[in-house]
């Protein structure tokens, strides 16, 4: 039991490097199928435009799909229309940008995984720089090669033109090789600008690693237990209603937060340097409705982002 409880809390502290293989693998796995099944390079002048929306139409996608499956985005919009002041509250006018940024940053792992996927696979970059016809590209491409290059460089991703093997093996390569370039330029720069974004994060930190571990935890513990709560009042509420109704009773009060109660805890969550409050309503329980509708937010709470969108 204790080697169970072990491996169970080593996967736990490693979700985030789970998720984002998993992710990965999902990626992987879903470019090879659109290699397979639904990618049939036309061979035609309609190569580029062809093989660019495969390229970029499922990263498009993915990056909807991050901005949808992100907490943070309802968060961030949800009643803005009716009150703007939610995403650029008084004395932060730039705290819809930092917080839209970071989940942008989130949204875009899946997109970054799938370009650089299908990069490396070359595939889709093949068919689309064979139909290219800009001028000094195909004069780069076509250097040093038949005549024919410059008429028939589209039909190289289907082994139909008429030049001799070697030269349309060569054209692939080299399409292959500038695609693998451009993948691994692609993970490459992802890397870095994770890194120095990461780096710069930490070094603004306003609190010391010890408490930003606990803060985490915190976190976690707090969203496991809210939806918990969720259920157990939303049970109660509807049992009560239901028996109300159908045995035509008076219903017994249950105490819900109130709608101003329901907004305040609703706000993403500012930090304070002057005051130890680890989340919105860790604040709105200390402080009260009233001190957090009129206190002005100044500093913007790094570790409120979420690792895995």
């Amino acid at each position: 039991m204790d080697a169970f409880q072990t491996i169970l809390k080593f996967f736990v502290n490693q979700k985030t490097a789970i998720g984002y293989s998993f992710m990965a693998l999902l990626t992987m796995g879903g470019e090879r199928v659109f290699s397979l099944v639904a990618f049939r390079c036309p061979c035609s002048h309609e190569n580029f435009r062809y093989g660019l929306v495969f390229l970029f139409s499922p990263a498009f996608v993915l990056l909807v799909i991050g901005y949808f499956l992100n907490s943070k985005t309802w968060k961030l919009f949800t009643g803005c229309w009716a009150n703007p002041r939610k995403i650029f509250p008084r004395g932060n006018i730039c705290h819809f940008f930092y917080i839209f940024g970071q989940i942008t940053l989130n949204a875009l792992v899946a997109p970054v995984m799938w370009l650089s996927v299908a990069l490396l696979n070359g595939t889709f970059y093949e068919c689309a720089m064979s139909g290219l016809k800009n001028p000094a590209y195909l004069h780069a491409v076509c250097q040093s090669k038949s005549a024919k290059c410059f008429e028939e460089l589209h039909k190289i991703a289907c082994d139909k033109s008429s030049m001799p093997f070697s030269e349309s093996d060569e054209l692939k390569r080299t399409l292959q090789a500038q695609s693998q370039i451009l993948g691994w330029c692609v993970i490459v720069t992802t890397a870095l600008l994770s890194l120095l974004a990461t780096c710069c994060v930490s070094c603004q930190s306003k609190v010391s690693h010890l408490q930003l571990m606990f803060w985490k935890v915190y976190e976690g513990k707090e969203k496991e237990q809210l939806e918990q709560i969720f259920q157990l009042y939303a049970t109660k509420l509807s049992e009560r209603n239901l028996k109300c109704f159908f045995e035509n009773k008076e219903p017994e009060a249950i105490p819900l937060p109130s709608f101003q109660a329901w907004e305040d805890a609703s706000q993403l969550y500012s930090f304070s340097s002057s005051k130890q409050h680890y989340s919105t309503i860790h604040r709105l329980v200390e402080e009260g409705q009233k001190e957090i509708g009129e206190e002005g937010e100044t500093a913007l709470d790094f570790v409120d982002r979420r690792e895995i969108p």
